[in-house]
């Protein structure tokens, strides 16, 4: 399940309209029909599905027909029968699906789930494929599964993921060896001209030298060791007006360090600015979520909620809206791993950061050599790149004037301003 976009998106300003839906990269008028399933009747299907979309979470049902999601993100779950999913970017889902109605033709249907606001700005639309049975036609009018939740349903997409817990029973530890509390957040705006997001109020701007070899050959000036463990502040109302501490944030390449073998735990926190589901996808390791809740986190809704028995095991987790998420890994696998929200249009503007896990004892807890033949890096290896190619034109050029205005006139700190007062100085003395 996935989006098409007509025409090149070469700014992300705004959020941009997808020209449409599709489910196996067909829409509803591709190929006659777009994408059919033919069944069998009284067989039982695996459906694996992928949210493969860049800007949107979906809602995904079958007309008449239950679903039995078995895995997420390649663990098992306890067998969930629901009328529907909610998949965000980067998930995956394992479902049994048995043909036992009347044999005819059904209709498959995906459709968004958007709880940020702005759907006006989102493309509503729903997709269709048809699930059909053997040896029949379809009728003039197919059903429709209209148990799919609508575009702005939080309740149903809860309920759905508050159902998700792991097949088999494990045993965490009370306590993480280290914890590390993230705030996430979308500034409101225009910083000379481009959008920003960020994690504890640093902006990832993303190296031309990848972090792994910078780290491995011990290259000075790509990144920094001093990405914060925790906002500046956790007692803000981060789902309130204190949010717009963030509107602000620091650009450069942060990263965490964390040595091998050491459990950690990580709560996400839900901000006032871009409040809306954030899909967080940690590469190179799936975790166990182990506590959600809804508002500004605390303690003794943590307690409360800590499920150390049977928490899914995932690699994407939904931050909720104004709400927080604690994850835990054991961080044996050594490397460079990069963390972003799914979301594309967060992702690229710095909602993103990575972790090194250093080496453990022996060869098989370390990072593998790189392979012969690897390009030794430039010489100009020292600089760096924002998160939109400084080749093109800024966001600027698409932004309405008020939103070119705000960009100007709220960025103190950032040096455009300075050259903008500096120039009108320059101004002001010749025509006096």
């Amino acid at each position: 399940m996935t989006e098409f976009f007509d025409t090149e998106e070469k700014r992300h300003t705004r959020t941009s309209l997808s020209d449409a839906y599709t489910i196996n990269g067909l829409f509803n008028c591709t190929a006659d029909e777009g994408y059919r399933l033919v069944v069998e009747s009284g067989r039982t299907y695996l459906l694996r599905i992928v949210g493969a979309s860049m800007d949107h979470e979906m809602f995904f049902a079958v007309a008449d027909h239950n679903l039995t999601v078995v895995g997420q993100d390649g663990s098992y779950v306890k067998p969930i029968t629901t009328t529907y999913i909610m998949i965000t970017p980067g998930q995956t889902f394992d479902i049994l699906l048995t043909a036992d109605q009347l044999p005819s033709c059904y209709y498959m249907a995906v459709g968004p789930y958007n709880d940020g606001g702005n759907h006006a700005q989102r493309n509503s639309s729903i997709a269709t494929a048809i699930l059909q049975y053997k040896s029949t036609s379809c009728p003039p009018i197919i059903p429709f599964p209209n148990q799919l939740p609508k575009v702005a349903d939080t309740v149903s997409a809860k309920n759905f993921t508050d159902q998700i817990k792991s097949r088999d029973s494990v045993n965490l530890p009370e306590k993480p060896d280290d914890k590390i509390f993230i705030a996430v957040a979308v500034s409101h705006q225009l910083i000379c001209g481009k959008v920003h997001a960020s994690l504890n109020n640093i902006s990832f701007v993303h190296p031309k030298i990848d972090i792994l070899q910078a780290y491995h050959r011990s290259l000075p000036n790509i990144y920094e060791t001093d990405f914060p463990h925790q906002p500046a502040s956790t007692t803000l109302n981060f789902t309130g007006d204190d949010s717009l501490k963030f509107e602000f944030p620091i650009l450069g390449t942060k990263i965490l360090m964390i040595e091998y073998n050491r459990s950690v735990e990580i709560v996400f926190q839900g901000t006032n600015l871009g409040a809306e589901n954030h899909p967080m996808h940690l590469h190179g390791y799936s975790f166990y979520v182990v506590a959600t809740g809804d508002g500004n986190f605390n303690e003794t809704e943590y307690k409360n909620n800590l499920n150390l028995i049977d928490p899914p095991y995932l690699n994407t987790v939904g931050v909720p809206r104004n709400g927080w998420v604690a994850i835990r890994f054991v961080a044996n696998n050594p490397g460079v791993w990069f963390m972003h929200c799914h979301l594309e249009r967060h992702a690229m503007w710095g909602m993103d950061t990575a972790f090194i896990v250093t080496n453990g004892i022996t060869e098989n807890q370390s990072i593998r050599e790189p392979p012969n033949g690897l390009p030794e890096c430039s010489s100009s290896y020292n600089t760096t790149t924002s998160n939109f190619d400084a080749d093109e034109n800024t966001e600027l050029e698409d932004a309405t004037p008020l939103e070119k205005w705000s960009g100007i006139i709220s960025s103190w700190n950032v040096i455009c301003f300075t050259l903008l007062i500096t120039v009108f100085s320059f101004i002001y003395v010749f025509i006096r």
